[in-house]
């Protein structure tokens, strides 16, 4: 694609790929690079004879550049953690069970913790050899350093789901895997159903006395702050509305609205995925005045998650982010694969996790009269048939998607409901911003349009447990009764007009559609909001009682408002002042409605 503007108009243009949270003081308490961490280490050096460093890392930090920033302070004895780590062979057979031969899908284990993928009698030996050191400067690095030396002074190299992807994407294999030709899925996995939520969880353990945290996106010359300062900048930005850092990713079906709305790099010919309002995908900058700080999203679930959640969608979900937002772009595209997601009693049943991927499409835009959904079982089809079919077209190639599924036109603010257990899938022309639950990769696809994936591998096919999770009543009539244009008014007066869109009584979120000309005070009701400027330039987001700085967010931008919040307003903005916008804005019901 040359760099000549399409004549169609698909965006507005002032999309903010990098959103920044600013946080009051501590600016003396951030900084970039090694040298000033070095200066502080220094200093301490002199009030004792002994100083033990821990470098912590999350799985995935490239731990030999860490040392080699970190070698000119000049320590006397080094230790790197991982060297107590077990082999990769006894490592692969220690996760089998629990990662299965599937290329897509194992299986979540809670308990698991760090300290079991480490010999007991190496690291025990370690930890005497530490505490028998004499005076001195004392390094301890790796992801478990902690596990072998509290340390007198704790520093974690955090790393961003982001970074840890792309490095998978660019040969970068899995913790002490020796994988790095393995397939990306595979290795998306074994961080996905192991190494990430292990991670999470000693990391949530150490946070209380972390004294320095390092952003591990740039391991060459890094930001960071003091542990006060993360602490304190984590709980600030969990009491206001906030944006995320958002990212793109092609993929074969993807489609050219996100590059021209957003203003993508032109080097990929087509994105697909646009992960923005994701916490466990997308990260955080920290803006301390001194120093940008770029941080897992995550990072705030775990340190604020009743702040930020509020105390039902906490208790329960735990520290987990409930609802995810993300776009999905087939406009000058392809179909999306025809696929199904888990019911609730499966996806506990095969894999472990308490809540399914019920979703919903809303459309935020459509390009040509051929948009549409595909959606539900076409009246009098049976399982044997559409199995029959299913299976003779990933031998023969062909399946006639439209003879066994509904298809549905589109158009711009439609909002398409999709409890868990139906057919469905978005067709080519459409501009998607899905908002569902947030278990996301069970997706079972049944059928792919016979193409290969961007690896030049046929894409991963679960007929098997799609078929087992199909609701075959779920058909036309059904689906066209219960899964399209459900918009019920819920308050109207001038300026105002607030519609419920969604979602199905089946599922936990609830979606309001808010039409604005003026100013709109809404109110949080103690929990966790999170909203897209679907129509409009600009709105600002703002605090009636000035309980927190305003959010200026732009068209198509996901953003969140945390439960502590409280009362909010949202306002025409910038180049839509005068003017009106649309927000639309998803919470999960209480308890007594879910």
């Amino acid at each position: 694609m040359d760099d000549v503007p399409d004549e169609r108009v698909w965006g507005h243009g002032n999309y903010r790929r990098f959103p920044r949270i600013a946080i009051e003081g501590f600016q003396d308490q951030a900084w970039v690079g090694y040298e000033p961490l070095a200066k502080r280490l220094k200093s301490m050096e002199h009030s004792r004879d002994r100083l033990v460093v821990t470098a912590e890392c999350y799985p995935g930090s490239r731990v030999e550049t860490i040392l080699e920033g970190l070698s000119r302070y000049g320590f006397s004895k080094v230790f790197n953690v991982e060297e107590c780590v077990k082999q990769s062979g006894v490592l692969a057979e220690q996760l089998r069970d629990q990662l299965t031969d599937d290329r897509v899908f194992g299986h979540m284990k809670p308990d698991q913790e760090l300290e079991e993928f480490f010999d007991v009698a190496k690291l025990a030996a370690l930890r005497r050899e530490i505490a028998g050191l004499g005076p001195g400067s004392i390094l301890v690095y790796g992801t478990g350093a902690a596990l072998a030396a509290a340390g007198d002074v704790l520093l974690y190299f955090d790393l961003t789901r982001r970074e840890i992807e792309n490095r998978y994407a660019a040969g970068t294999g899995n913790f002490h895997g020796d994988n790095g030709n393995d397939s990306y899925l595979e290795k998306f996995k074994r961080g996905y159903f192991a190494e990430w939520r292990m991670a999470d969880r000693w990391k949530k353990e150490l946070i209380p006395r972390i004294d320095y945290v390092i952003s591990g996106v740039n391991e060459e010359c890094p930001s960071m702050c003091s542990g006060a300062a993360f602490r304190e900048g984590i709980r600030q930005a969990a009491a206001r509305p906030f944006r995320m850092v958002p990212y793109f990713a092609p993929e074969v079906w993807g489609g050219q609205w996100m590059k021209e709305a957003f203003g993508l790099e032109r080097s990929c010919e087509k994105y697909a995925w646009g992960f923005d309002g994701v916490p466990e995908e997308n990260s955080i900058i920290l803006d301390f005045g001194s120093a940008d700080v770029e941080l897992p999203a995550m990072d705030m679930v775990l340190m604020e998650p009743e702040a930020l959640l509020g105390e039902d969608v906490y208790s329960r979900f735990g520290a987990e982010f409930p609802i995810r937002f993300d776009l999905l772009d087939t406009i000058d595209g392809q179909n999306l694969s025809l696929q199904v997601h888990p019911t609730r009693e499966y996806i506990k049943k095969e894999f472990g996790l308490a809540y399914t991927q019920d979703e919903s499409y809303y459309i935020l835009d459509t390009h040509g009269e051929e948009s549409c959904v595909y959606l539900g079982i076409k009246p009098g089809v049976s399982r044997e048939e559409m199995e029959f079919a299913l299976r003779e077209a990933q031998d023969k190639g062909g399946f006639d998607a439209e003879r066994y599924v509904n298809c549905f036109p589109v158009k711009k603010h439609d909002h398409v409901l999709i409890p868990a257990g139906t057919v469905h899938c978005s067709g080519a022309g459409t501009m998607v911003l899905e908002i569902s639950a947030t278990p996301y990769i069970f997706t079972f696809k049944m059928w792919d349009w016979g193409r290969l994936g961007l690896d030049g591998r046929p894409r991963p096919i679960h007929i098997d447990r799609a078929l087992d999770n199909i609701r075959w009543e779920r058909n036309e009539d059904w689906s066209r009764a219960n899964l399209l244009h459900r918009d019920v008014t819920v308050a109207q007066e001038p300026g105002y007009l607030e519609e419920r869109t969604g979602l199905h009584e089946l599922e936990f979120i609830e979606t309001r559609r808010i039409s604005i000309s003026g100013r709109c005070v809404q109110s949080t009701c103690g929990t966790v909001q999170v909203l897209n400027l679907v129509e409009g330039e600009e709105a600002l987001v703002e605090s009636p009682q000035g309980e927190f700085p305003p959010l200026e967010v732009h068209y198509a931008e996901t953003f969140i408002i945390p439960a502590q919040a409280g009362e909010f307003s949202i306002r025409p903005y910038g180049a839509s002042a005068g003017g009106s916008i649309i927000v639309i804005k998803a919470n999960v019901r209480p308890a007594a409605e879910a």
